[in-house]
């Protein structure tokens, strides 16, 4: 299964102005925008770290995945959760020719932490030999920053703020996720069974 994502997350749902202020740092100076893009780019960093941690989107955004094979017929896992909208399903042959599944062929099972495409009859389309399955599908928590749930936001927060804290350092304390950061996101990470989730 391969994860792709669509759409990135809008400067806008970035708290940059929040984030300079957990970092105490000063305002008015002439290289402001210079020092905004970087801030944004520590956010990006701590949420995408995060994302990756927990396999859950924080912002709501569009993403797809490639399927060559189903794990269960009855339905596939999702790799991103909290799934708010499926947008498409379709499967693509060999020669690359797409078929738009009907969406009253199958449904969401929305889940937070395991979300699934299940049939609407007693499986899923056959996927082309040589061929893939592609979902579309909308995944999030929140629309903006002010909906994301408090740990969560604190938790890309402590990070981006230790990012920034080792920004001069190649290796070591700035590739280790602090212990707090830890805390705060344990309640969202995926329980694996035998190393695997539904992939």
């Amino acid at each position: 299964m391969i994860l792709n994502e669509e759409t990135k997350v809008p400067l806008a749902a970035l708290p940059v102005q929040a984030f300079k202020a957990h970092l105490r740092l000063g305002t008015g100076f002439g290289e402001n925008a210079v020092q905004e893009a970087v801030l944004e780019g520590y956010l990006r960093a701590a949420l995408a770290a995060i994302e990756g941690r927990t396999g859950k989107a924080l912002i709501a955004r569009e993403f797809s995945c490639r399927i060559e094979e189903w794990r269960d017929c009855g339905g596939q896992t999702l790799p991103m959760a909290p799934v708010r909208q499926m947008l498409e399903f379709s499967l693509i042959d060999v020669d690359d020719n797409l078929t738009i599944v009907p969406a009253d062929r199958y449904r969401l099972a929305g889940d937070d932490q395991r979300p699934r495409v299940i049939p609407r009859g007693t499986q899923l389309p056959t996927i082309p030999t040589g061929g893939y399955a592609e979902v579309f599908f909308v995944a999030g928590y929140a629309a903006t920053w002010e909906e994301l749930p408090a740990d969560l936001a604190q938790a890309v927060m402590l990070l981006a703020a230790h990012y920034y804290e080792y920004r001069h350092q190649s290796a070591g304390g700035a590739s280790d996720i602090p212990f707090g950061v830890s805390t705060l996101i344990e309640r969202f990470r995926t329980v694996r069974s035998l190393g695997r989730i539904g992939v």
